[in-house]
């Protein structure tokens, strides 16, 4: 979900023009909860559109048309009244849903609008309340605290010990299992971990798929903690809860980039190999300051990564 996953689908749809991939499809957690999101979610009771919005954006096509539709389906509206913070491509979703019944069918008529260079699914079709147990809140720092709600979860001052979902088995999207089970390549994350990678493992269907999958599972790992959610988290410890909250999963490749990691890819190295996967060191990082992956870097790697195995 969120700018992670919009970078790696817009690396992922660099593969596709230069015939590396030849069918990408995005399964994206739908349990947003704030902004123009959890407005809608709480107004008409739909799946929260917001990131799904972004990963059709990162898959738009690259002539005029889809650019200019693209740049619609972002444009957030400014102001003073009630239309303040919606995106007009979250409008366009919840009223194609309404108009036409199908959230898959919905969103595919939006992927052929921006010649979208694959497709787009939620991984549930019921709407999420993301929980976390959470210590560190209270005089016993050992004592969980349950926090709900993704926003909620995603800025806790505590540490995130593990994570549920509210349904505990919602109703999974029958089009994402079976885009799982096809699959030659997997990819998890970058992401929020917590609120956005680790839910994909959490929904029963949906996690048996992808231990089950004969695809090659690789996980990119965030170049660096994000506050609140992950604080204190090093890189192996964001494997580590992967792999807690998924025991049986086998990762084949882990990227990490080189910079973020520093003087720590040995020990990346030793808990990569408990896993038996491989690591993978790369230059993925933007050069602009920020803690973001860079697009064509991560093609790259991607496309390396892929040519290797």
């Amino acid at each position: 979900g969120g700018h992670g996953l919009f970078a790696s689908l817009s690396a992922l749809r660099m593969l596709v023009d230069d015939l590396t991939v030849d069918d990408l499809t995005a399964v994206v957690t739908v349990a947003d909860n704030g902004g123009s999101s959890g407005r809608l979610r709480g107004e008409f009771g739909v799946l929260p559109p917001g990131d799904l919005r972004m990963a059709l954006a990162a898959l738009c096509g690259d002539d005029t048309w889809d650019v200019t539709w693209s740049r619609v389906l972002q444009h957030r509206f400014a102001g003073e009244g009630e239309m303040r913070g919606h995106v007009v491509g979250n409008l366009l979703i919840v009223s194609l849903w309404e108009l036409l019944g199908d959230h898959v069918d919905a969103l595919d008529w939006i992927a052929r609008l921006l010649g979208a260079k694959g497709r787009v699914l939620p991984m549930a079709l019921t709407p999420m309340v993301i929980t976390a147990e959470v210590s560190g809140l209270l005089d016993d720092p050992a004592e969980l605290v349950t926090v709900r709600g993704q926003v909620e979860v995603a800025i806790t001052a505590g540490r995130i010990e593990s994570i549920a979902l509210e349904p505990a088995e919602p109703t999974v999207c029958p089009q994402s299992v079976a885009a799982v089970h096809d699959a030659d390549w997997l990819v998890l994350g970058p992401g929020s971990w917590f609120t956005s990678v680790i839910p994909h493992l959490m929904i029963p269907a949906l996690r048996e798929a992808i231990v089950t999958s004969d695809a090659r599972l690789i996980v990119v790992l965030n170049l660096e903690e994000q506050p609140g959610e992950t604080h204190g988290l090093g890189p192996g410890d964001h494997l580590a809860a992967l792999i807690e909250h998924a025991p049986d999963l086998r990762p084949h490749t882990v990227l990490a980039d080189r910079r973020s990691l520093g003087d720590d890819v040995a020990a990346l190295e030793r808990t990569v190999a408990a896993y038996g996967a491989r690591l993978v060191v790369d230059d993925v990082m933007a050069d602009d300051g920020s803690a973001r992956h860079d697009p064509a870097r991560l093609a790259a790697a991607y496309a390396r990564i892929m040519a290797t195995s």
